[in-house]
This record gives C-alpha cells, structure tokens and sequence, in this order.
C-alpha cells in the first residue's frame, strides 16, 4: 500500500509551492503522521505541518438505451504540506 498516489498539479496549487506549500493525493486510511514521513522519506525534505481533507465523490448520470445510469466518482483524500522554509520538491526533474 502506498501512502502517497500522485502529486496534485494544477494552477492555484502551483501558485502556492512558491509559497513552500504541496498537495499530494493520498490514501484515504492514512494520518498525517504517515503522509509525513512517507514525504519525508521520498523526497529528503522537513515537513513542518499537513492539512488533510477528504473529497466525497462526484454524483454522475447518464443516458443510456436501458434508462437512467447513476453513480458516484470515487472520494479521495488530499493532504497540502507545508515545508521547511528554503526547502523545495522538484516534481519535474526526472523528465
């Protein structure tokens, strides 16, 4: 089981890594105390604080030859971390 999924890279969340803050998404059994050092681990930086929010899962419906189709997206869990100050993650140095 992997704590960490995948880095959230959008607009507004690259707007704040200057800021020294990240989002990750994360597994949605773990705590803060894993996320740390699960970041800790991977990446070689100091984590100074985690926020962590769950996201319920979005209703979907479609049309299909047999009636209606509803469902639900699957809920996540995300965590923004805020670093050491002078610290960084370069997300894209392997490329």
């Amino acid at each position: 089981m992997s704590i960490l999924k995948r880095p959230l890279l959008t607009e507004k969340l690259t707007a704040m890594n200057e800021a020294g803050k990240y989002a990750f998404e994360v597994d949605r059994k773990a705590n803060k105390i894993e996320i740390k050092k699960a970041i800790q681990s991977r990446y070689g930086v100091t984590v100074e604080k985690i926020s962590t929010m769950r996201t319920q899962g979005k209703l979907k419906s479609r049309n299909t030859k047999s009636g209606v189709v509803t469902g639900r997206t699957v809920s996540s869990k995300k965590a923004i971390v805020t670093l050491k100050a002078g610290e960084v993650i370069d997300f894209y140095s392997g490329i």
